[in-house]
């Protein structure tokens, strides 16, 4: 996460995340899953700029909290020729406002627990897919916080907006910090991991993109659950030929069950020479690691002509 100063504004860049090991260990009593997972920011951004709205101007404004959202310049609509399947896009449909989008509601949470009786007013350029499992909305509304939170001069630690990020979504916490972490519990309990360098991946997320909810409901703990330790000993290491045997994603199997997508991704990742590729999150984005930026440019390359939805190049770590 970037943050910095726009004459009275703040902006925040706010990255992507690939999850590089997910287990799902149990069901909670909560209705949650208890799950073990290594998440990395992949630097491709979306941004938060957000500008402080003062008292006398909020008690004439409806709302306290406006805000503006868009694709970012360089992204478009798919065009039919674009998809396989002959449908209009769903990637960069539109997106929502107000109180339906989840940055609204983490300025408005922080509003509301500090007591402050100011606004804001919020530019959202979305460049991360959604409905992809790469985390863009939780990314968001962690890139909100920090936004507010410098603009209304509050002061508060990232343990301290941490608290409200759990309540946000539980990939929201993992955003305050900018580094790799392994996330328990729900996701929200965060243990930051040493760096492990950069990672050069291909990504491609799919026109059709699933519900987090509805994967998560359709998977089943593991009766006997990998550990994340291996992988992060392999990564730290700098062991590329150990990538395919570390990596896992306990939900890929219920998202196969629910996206053709799935399948068809892991039979096209199989015919190319990647270190190691699996979904991210609860996907339907679906990732190769590659051996270096040139490798995953090739790579990117000839899935294009596949035909697969959006195709794009990140580092990740």
């Amino acid at each position: 996460m970037q943050v910095r100063r726009v004459r009275d504004d703040v902006e925040v860049a706010t990255p992507a995340k690939l999850n590089l090991f997910f287990e799902v260990l149990a069901k909670r009593p909560d209705g949650f899953h208890e799950i073990e997972t290594l998440m990395a920011p992949l630097d491709i951004y979306d941004t938060v700029l957000l500008r402080d709205i003062p008292p006398s101007d909020v008690k004439r404004s409806p709302e306290p909290i406006v805000l503006e959202c868009g694709w970012g310049i360089g992204l478009r609509k798919q065009s039919t020729s674009d998809r396989s399947d002959g449908r209009g896009a769903s990637d960069l449909d539109e997106l929502p406002n107000g109180k339906d989008n989840i940055v609204v509601r983490a300025v408005e949470l922080l509003r509301q627990r500090s007591g402050i009786d100011r606004g804001a007013a919020i530019r959202l350029t979305k460049r991360i897919p959604s409905a992809a499992g790469m985390g863009g909305g939780s990314s968001d509304a962690a890139a909100a916080l920090v936004a507010a939170n410098v603009v209304w001069k509050l002061g508060w630690s990232i343990e301290r907006l941490g608290d409200l990020a759990t309540q946000l979504g539980s990939d929201v916490p993992f955003f305050l910090h900018s580094c790799p972490a392994v996330c328990r519990g729900r996701g929200e309990q965060i243990e930051p991991v040493a760096r492990f360098g950069t990672l050069h991946v291909v990504v491609v997320r799919p026109p059709e993109g699933l519900s987090t909810a509805a994967v998560y409901k359709a998977c089943r703990p593991s009766m006997a659950p990998r550990k994340v330790e291996p992988l992060l000993d392999v990564l730290l290491d700098g062991d590329a030929r150990q990538f395919g045997r570390r990596m896992h994603n306990a939900l890929q199997s219920a998202a196969r069950g629910l996206s053709p997508w799935i399948g068809r991704l892991e039979s096209e990742f199989a015919r190319m020479d990647c270190l190691a590729s699996q979904m991210s999150g609860s996907g339907t984005s679906y990732f190769g690691v590659c051996r270096g930026a040139r490798h995953a440019l090739a790579i990117a390359g000839r899935l294009r002509s596949r035909r697969l939805g959006r195709v794009f190049t990140a580092a990740c770590g």
